[in-house]
């Protein structure tokens, strides 16, 4: 199975859904799917397989996740994609991360966003995308206003995030016709 790839300026995007998922656990060794996956160790190896083995998408949801590559040296850099995708009311979930240092504040994470929704609005026909943001990620609240994204409220204590529970913005983006 050939994972599709895009391109932006300065990413390419590999796409990844709940069969491809599937067909690496499937037909790989651990080895093989750390490497696919850009995987850098028995912990993120583990949160993966447990989430594939739970079972990526139900019978009304779904995610597609881009896995981001810096094309010159081929590190897998992050992720962005829209889960929590219900295709019966078009919307989904924005979610993305650098995990490699020496890549964050250089704008690969606006350049993937941007791509994102564009592929969540055209190629998923989503008329709603939504971002929970924590009140104290100031790099995440700047990218989502960068996008147009308006607040609409705060889940108190949504989210339990290093010992504590933390509060969620609700951000929701509409589609423009």
């Amino acid at each position: 199975m050939e994972i599709e790839t895009y391109h932006t300026s300065r990413l390419q995007l590999r796409k990844f859904t709940p069969e491809v998922y599937k067909h690496i656990f499937s037909n790989y060794s651990e080895p093989e799917i750390k490497a696919i996956i850009g995987l850098e160790g028995e912990e993120q190896y583990q949160t993966l397989l447990k989430k594939h083995e739970g079972g990526m998408a139900s019978y009304n949801r779904s995610l597609v996740f881009f896995q981001l590559v810096e094309p010159i040296s081929k590190t897998v850099i992050g992720g962005c994609g829209l889960h929590n995708w219900f295709p019966d009311h078009r919307r989904a979930e924005l979610g993305y991360s650098i995990d490699k240092e020496e890549f964050k504040k250089q704008g690969f994470m606006k350049e993937a966003v941007a791509f994102v929704l564009n592929y969540g609005f055209t190629q998923m026909n989503l008329h709603r995308i939504e971002a929970l943001v924590s009140p104290n990620n100031i790099p995440s609240l700047k990218l989502v206003r960068h996008f147009g994204f308006q607040e609409e409220g705060r889940m108190h204590e949504h989210y339990f995030v290093n010992g504590k529970f933390d509060d969620s913005l609700v951000f929701g983006l509409l589609r423009q016709n």
